[in-house]
């Protein structure tokens, strides 16, 4: 089937056909680097190198090209700086390499092209300059503001009311404005400020006008594919769809508008206040159980576990799933020969279908459980030449969604090791429960290990010994 994406635009799902499938173009805002990032972050990032894959696997490597920006200057990073005493330039080079290791981690391809905000400043003047002189900004109090009423179609793409407009620009009402909605392109910085010369004096680039102006460098006027987090439709992408298409004289600007859903920690909104913001680098240093590193590939699954236009609810209980799906899948394909991905032409069809339906990862993990199940029976039934054609296509299936790329022997030694000291620890405690009488404990605890498909043999002995359930 055709790849099909939801169009935030539309308001429903569309087939994707690019304008030219030899040059097929995507654009994803990337992170601002002012601290690590956050399990929200890691998100995005997960959703679109699925859909890179993807992209890269119909039309060609060769014929993607994928643009994620780095904003290294912003009032975030200022604040930042100034609580920190490190400069501005050593904080944003930290962060951005932090953020690599981070992402390669997580399994996620570098993109093509990924532009900083601080090297693309003279296209952001040029572009500003051209709405000048279209009659689409103005100049105030050393302000350069994008007047919405030069745009006919503001809040097509947030599908917001005049009055939510109002609102959500409110918090940059000031009395320079001509209409509380317009927003600033330029802003004055004072000496003590990073800021760059211009015709409307020293100043720094408003967030907005960045992503126009490294979209537009990158990838012209009208592109494929923009992406980016929920929370970014208003005002982030609403904003840069009206000065875009205005400087590019109406031509449309991103034909498709992706956006993933947002993220919460144990049923709360991740936020400081709280104290439940998950930064990736925390979920990788943790433990999983004693002697077992979380893996990036764990953190990776989990969160394709959910529609990536659904909320996704971040706890424990689903990272630990994940990791028995991990051991389940490298156990089916440690059976017999190792297979190739490059064995299968392409991922198998019921994954690739999935993966065609609107990014359906659940369903295409689901799929990889099939497979699995076909690998155990087939071995089992000693047909072999079939199980190996079944691994292959598990291999393909999980690699084009970017997971399965360890040595399963490998995986499993070091899973091995891992569930040997959490299993022997609960097995003690199962034990010290049973010998008190509380059956309830030892229950629930032989329930844990079931999930994490361990199976506990009691002999007459009286002692206990566990299996891996196939």
């Amino acid at each position: 089937m055709a790849l099909v994406l939801y169009n935030s635009l539309s308001r429903r799902k569309e087939t994707f056909e690019p304008l030219d499938p030899k040059r097929v173009r995507i654009y994803v805002c990337g992170p601002t680097v002012y601290d690590r990032a956050h399990i929200g972050n890691a998100r995005a990032v997960v959703v679109f190198d699925v859909l890179y894959r993807l992209l890269r696997d119909t039309f060609g490597a060769e014929h993607v090209r994928y643009v994620r920006n780095i904003t290294d200057i912003d009032d975030k990073i200022i604040a930042a700086s100034r609580e920190s005493g490190e400069p501005i330039a050593s904080l944003t080079e930290r962060m951005t390499c932090l953020f690599h290791d981070d992402m390669a981690s997580l399994g996620a391809l570098p993109p093509d092209e990924e532009p900083r905000a601080t090297k693309c400043v003279e296209e952001m003047k040029a572009m500003i300059a051209r709405l000048l002189e279209k009659g689409c900004a103005y100049v105030a109090d050393g302000h350069v503001l994008f007047a919405v009423a030069a745009a006919p179609h503001y809040g097509e793409l947030s599908k917001k009311s005049r009055a939510e407009l109002i609102d959500g620009a409110r918090v940059e009402v000031a009395p320079y404005k001509r209409d509380p909605a317009d927003f600033v392109l330029w802003k004055p910085s004072t000496p003590d400020l990073p800021g760059w010369d211009s015709p409307w004096g020293r100043g720094r680039p408003g967030w907005h006008i960045e992503c126009s102006a490294m979209s537009e460098a990158y990838l012209g006027d009208t592109f494929d594919i923009h992406g980016g987090g929920v929370d970014l439709i208003f005002p982030h992408h609403e904003n840069e769809l009206a000065q875009s298409t205005c400087a590019h004289e109406g031509r449309p600007f991103a034909r498709f508008w992706v956006h993933n859903g947002f993220l919460t920690a144990d049923g709360r909104k991740m936020s400081k206040s709280l104290g439940n913001i998950r930064t990736v680098r925390e979920l990788l240093d943790e433990d999983l159980n004693p002697g077992l590193r979380r893996g990036g590939e764990a953190i990776r699954l989990a969160l394709l576990s959910t529609h990536y236009r659904e909320p996704l609810d971040w706890t424990q209980e689903k990272l630990r799933q994940a990791h028995t799906s991990l051991f389940r899948f490298y156990a089916a394909l440690a059976r017999g020969r190792r297979p190739q991905a490059s064995d299968a032409a392409s991922g198998p069809s019921e994954v690739r279908d999935a993966l065609d339906d609107d990014l359906n990862t659940p369903l295409a993990l689901a799929r990889l459980h099939e497979l699995a199940t076909s690998v155990n029976r087939l071995h089992e039934e000693d047909r072999y030449d079939e199980r190996e054609r079944a691994q292959t296509l598990l291999l393909a299936g999980g690699q084009l969604m970017g997971l399965l790329g360890s040595d399963p022997e490998e995986w499993l030694r070091g899973a091995q090791r891992g569930d040997a000291v959490l299993v022997d620890q609960l097995i003690a405690d199962r034990a010290a429960a049973r010998k008190t009488r509380n059956f309830a404990a030892a229950d629930k605890i032989r329930a844990r290990l079931l999930d994490l498909e361990i199976v506990l043999e009691d002999h007459p002995d009286g002692t206990t010994t566990w299996r891996r359930k196939m």
